[in-house]
């Protein structure tokens, strides 16, 4: 219950956030979604259309298709915890800017703070490369190469592995994604198991 409150007070102090320019656009400011002692978290980029509609993160299609995804390795979205570095919508989902990601990526640290993973998986090359940089892995190739792998870090909460995997969307528009994706999942179905 204590993660629970603390993830509640940490969206209280958020607020209508405006920290930059997203607010001006945006229809939710999308927190997060799930169990609040995950030991798996998944993190991606940032809101789409769907999300930003309805103030959860990953309701639209690539939201099913992450459904499947967690299916596969025999987990609900009721045993994880999704959020995004990014709380608000850019406009036309295009990429983060820097100084996006720089405003708002204190929010997304205090929550991995709070949940304390065992596993953080990375949707997309936003994610990845935001999450591997923060626990030491800054020298990590692209997405296209280190999908599926596992980095291993030791940090204040214990043992972390993070996963880079290519983002539920991707698979959307280049369906050749779609059985990586899938093959990757299965792949590192053992940990969730444990």
């Amino acid at each position: 219950m204590e993660n629970k409150e603390s993830l509640d007070e940490l969206r209280r102090e958020i607020g209508d956030c405006r920290r930059c320019d997203l607010w001006k656009t945006r229809t939710h400011l999308v927190f997060g979604d799930g169990n609040p002692n995950a030991k798996v978290m998944l993190i991606g980029e940032a809101p789409g259309f769907y999300e930003d509609k309805e103030g959860i993160p990953f309701v639209g299609a690539a939201g099913k298709f992450l459904n499947k995804l967690l299916e596969s390795v025999s987990l609900k979205r009721e045993d994880i915890y999704i959020a995004n570095i990014l709380k608000c919508r850019p406009p036309k989902n295009r990429d983060p800017l820097p100084e996006e990601i720089e405003a708002c990526s204190q929010f997304l640290d205090r929550q991995i703070e709070i949940i304390k993973p065992k596993i953080i998986i990375c949707l997309g090359r936003f994610a990845s490369k935001y999450i591997l940089d923060k626990f030491g892995f800054s020298d990590a190739d692209s997405i296209s190469k280190i999908h599926g792998k596992i980095f291993v870090s030791n940090t204040p909460f214990g043992i972390l592995k993070i996963i880079p995997m290519y983002h539920p969307a991707s698979a959307l528009y280049r369906n050749e994604l779609k059985e990586v994706l899938l093959s990757d999942w299965i792949r590192i179905k053992s940990l969730f198991l444990k």
